[in-house]
């Protein structure tokens, strides 16, 4: 299953043109969505809906366009179908992981869009409508004697790049605590921000294995086959537009969302950064998050 996914990714991701996606595509401006904005909110800037969005090249989520300075990429499409269905002007910020729940927290961002998935813990102090189905995904150099990442024994010893505060940092520290109770080697978290980083880190030799987003993973494959997907994380999850809990913008979202959706707006954001197969059928707030 981890190859045929795998092969249907990299076919998607090699067919993409870059330099295309870079034109925006139309949106529709939705009355029913903008009704559902509650009367009381405020915006961070008024008659504008400010997004925070990795600030890391992790195509084909976000990246720099070639003008070195516009940021594209399936989540900021998907921003800017939200902005332009609520009648709203789009501010995109460039944001690192750690800091966006503070950021959503303290009322900089209206949104995040950082392939944010939906935990119970998070659920706590944000509210979710989901937009994409995400898997994880174990690559390598392509040149490893690594074949296969199915479980815990075969991460034992390995170093291992993850990102912190992520699911996949849960995960690998959940399977560690498998092999140490198995008496076999643990493996080592190499905790990187930067994608750039990460692949030098892979092709020196100086990490094993990139546990991280499964389109993220895919795209690098079959980009120039410097790497290949070895294995999928063991769970899927909900990735969501995040706001601060009870606000009630989160309606407005899902509305919106489910808008685009009807009108196919929202598929043609997913085909062309070949996100088919993480659509979602229809938008869910505060879905069950993973639990661990």
């Amino acid at each position: 299953m981890t190859l045929v996914l795998s092969a249907f990714a990299m076919s998607a991701y090699a067919a993409l043109d870059l330099r295309a996606n870079e034109q925006p595509l139309p949106v529709t401006r939705d009355p029913q969505a903008i009704a559902k904005i509650p009367p009381g909110y405020r915006f961070v800037e008024p008659g504008t809906l400010t997004v925070a969005i990795s600030a890391l090249n992790s195509p084909p989520l976000a990246l720099l366009a070639s003008d070195n300075r516009t940021r594209i990429g399936s989540d900021p499409d998907i921003a800017r179908l939200l902005a332009g269905s609520l009648g709203l002007k789009l501010r995109l910020v460039p944001t690192a992981w750690e800091d966006w729940p503070l950021g959503i927290a303290s009322g900089r961002y209206d949104v995040a869009l950082i392939n944010i998935a939906v935990t119970e813990k998070r659920k706590e102090k944000f509210d979710f409508a989901t937009y994409r189905v995400d898997s994880l995904a174990f690559s390598v150099k392509s040149t490893s004697d690594i074949a296969a990442v199915n479980g815990p024994a075969d991460l034992a010893g390995r170093k291992v790049i993850v990102g912190s505060g992520t699911n996949q940092e849960r995960i690998l520290l959940g399977w560690n605590e498998d092999n140490r109770a198995a008496g076999r080697p643990q493996a080592q978290p190499v905790y990187l921000t930067d994608d750039a980083s990460g692949n030098l880190y892979i092709q020196s030799g100086r990490a094993d294995i990139f546990f991280g987003p499964q389109s993220v993973a895919a795209y690098k494959a079959a980009l120039n086959g410097q790497t290949r997907v070895v294995g999928l994380g063991p769970k899927k999850a909900w990735v969501a537009t995040t706001t601060k809990k009870g606000n009630g913008l989160v309606y407005a979202l899902q509305a919106a969302l489910d808008g685009a959706i009807a009108r196919g707006e929202y598929q043609q954001v997913l085909a062309r950064w070949g996100e088919q197969g993480e659509a979602v059928a229809q938008s869910v707030v505060n879905p069950p998050g993973i639990t661990y």
